[in-house]
């Protein structure tokens, strides 16, 4: 209530880390960052940071990791990079077109690394072996959200190449279905529980589609030697279509290749690893060449499909930085009704307390309100397409105080724009106790500047020694066209 001392009872919501808050406080203002990448080039990040190595597979494009290109600067064969993924990725690199690099740690997106998800178009998932920690889970579907590519690569159920217990059904599903950004169905697909032991998976018949029909080549068939396929759930996810089915299959069911969006993002998915297998790699390895199996067009399939998520062909954006952009709206758990997903903030910031009262719902974010020297954030993390060149941030601020001045800010919130550096970019607003007021007020700015970036949306709340002043944020939104 308006003038009392923030109660430190009320019940709140613990965070997991997401992004990265601003550390800088003093950092100048108006820096400019990096464009998210050239236009020109598609930008394909291999994970081997879930034991893809495990076991007899060999899920690589090169030894030379993070660049391959410390193996061989100019590939002209397959044997030139050693991996079994090595035909994929000499194949990429010989059209000029695809810039390559293999991550083997944590999958991070807004962060400092060179094989940050933010530097990249697509993520290649291929057959993980490890589950992907909760931070990573978060890292990969936003990256997807805010518009990049997602090719997942399972084997069949039991293919527990490292013996933990899991295998890449159990983990893709996981993945899909256990993250902080979208549990319900994102994709609009699952993966089955299945052992499929042998066929060539066919076709549909679509003459438009850009992965059945691409630059690379048209596909016909595909190859399953031990692998599994993904049921289809469209009343969950329109976009999600069956590519190429196990015979006998079709509509809903048997899906051995399928496509699908997310956001401003697309995916794909593959049930078997046995067609990117191209029977080469590090020694000690039993390895099958499904590459270049005559009865199938696996080659063809695997690159025009990359080439697909990268933005190239068809509808949406395709990478994290693409230079179209799909109308929508941007933010996760804008509302806040998820409790602790997807922001970073202080303890208890996002609260269903009834000591204040969300705009609407039951959960909003409250900032300071002690009453004594304190400092709240709230922050989240997302990539604005190039091409859009509309983003208006809005939110909805209450402010009540304690203070009886008319004239000093004692206490303040900033919002602010920052980078992944955390360098700040822009102060949008900084708001005082001097503008406290009953009810919400919609607060609304321009972030086409922004275009093309990765940055960080963040609220510091500051209070000073002696009375009390809440900011009380609700319904959220980044809406771009």
């Amino acid at each position: 209530m308006p003038g009392l001392t923030r109660s430190r009872h009320r019940l709140t919501t613990a965070l997991a880390a997401f992004g990265l808050l601003a550390a800088a406080g003093a950092a100048q203002a108006g820096v400019t960052a990096t464009p998210a990448h050239a236009a020109t080039t598609h930008r394909i990040l291999f994970d081997d940071g879930h034991a893809e190595e495990a076991g007899n597979a060999d899920w690589i494009i090169s030894t030379s990791k993070p660049d391959p290109l410390g193996q061989d600067s100019s590939p002209s064969s397959e044997t030139d990079w050693t991996g079994a993924l090595s035909s994929w990725g000499v194949a990429l690199q010989k059209t000029g077109d695809f810039s390559l690099k293999t991550s083997t740690g944590a999958l991070t997106y807004g962060g400092s690394s060179s094989t940050d998800l933010s530097n990249f178009d697509t993520l290649v998932l291929p057959e993980p072996n490890t589950l992907f920690t909760t931070a990573e889970k978060t890292a990969i579907m936003n990256f997807v959200k805010n518009g990049g590519g997602l090719f997942m690569i399972s084997d069949h159920t039991g293919a527990d190449r490292n013996n933990d217990g899991e295998d890449a059904v159990e983990i893709l599903n996981d993945l899909m279905s256990n993250n902080s950004v979208d549990s319900t169905d994102p994709f609009g697909f699952s993966i089955d529980t299945l052992d499929v032991g042998s066929g060539y998976p066919a076709a549909i018949s679509d003459s438009s589609d850009p992965v059945l029909h691409g630059s690379f080549g048209t596909v016909t068939k595909s190859l399953i030697a031990d692998g599994t396929t993904a049921t289809l759930k469209p009343s969950d996810n329109s976009s999600v279509k069956g590519l190429v089915y196990r015979s006998g299959y079709s509509g809903n069911t048997g899906a051995f290749f399928l496509t699908s969006t997310f956001g401003s993002g697309r995916v794909a998915f593959w049930g078997d690893s046995s067609p990117i297998d191209d029977g080469t790699g590090q020694s000690g390895n039993t390895l099958y060449d499904g590459w270049n199996d005559t009865g199938a067009t696996n080659a063809a399939l695997a690159l025009n499909a990359t080439a697909w998520l990268a933005g190239d062909g068809g509808s949406g954006d395709g990478g994290g930085g693409s230079d179209t952009c799909t109308a929508g709206q941007l933010l996760g758990n804008n509302g806040f009704e998820s409790g602790g997903t997807t922001w970073s903030a202080s303890s208890g910031v996002i609260t269903n307390s009834g000591d204040e009262s969300a705009r609407s719902g039951s959960y909003y974010a409250w900032l300071d309100g002690y009453g004594k020297a304190t400092t709240d954030t709230l922050s989240q993390s997302v990539t604005i397409p190039s091409g859009c060149t509309t983003a208006a941030l809005s939110f909805y601020l209450h402010i009540d105080t304690a203070e009886t001045t008319t004239s000093t800010a004692y206490d303040t919130l900033k919002v602010q724009v920052v980078n992944g550096s955390g360098t700040v970019l822009g102060t949008l607003a900084t708001y005082s106790n001097l503008n406290a007021a009953s009810g919400y007020t919609r607060r609304s700015f321009s972030l086409a500047g922004y275009a093309g970036q990765t940055v960080t949306l963040k609220f510091t709340g500051t209070e000073g020694s002696m009375l009390q002043t809440s900011f009380v944020v609700d319904d959220t939104a980044l809406d771009v066209a």
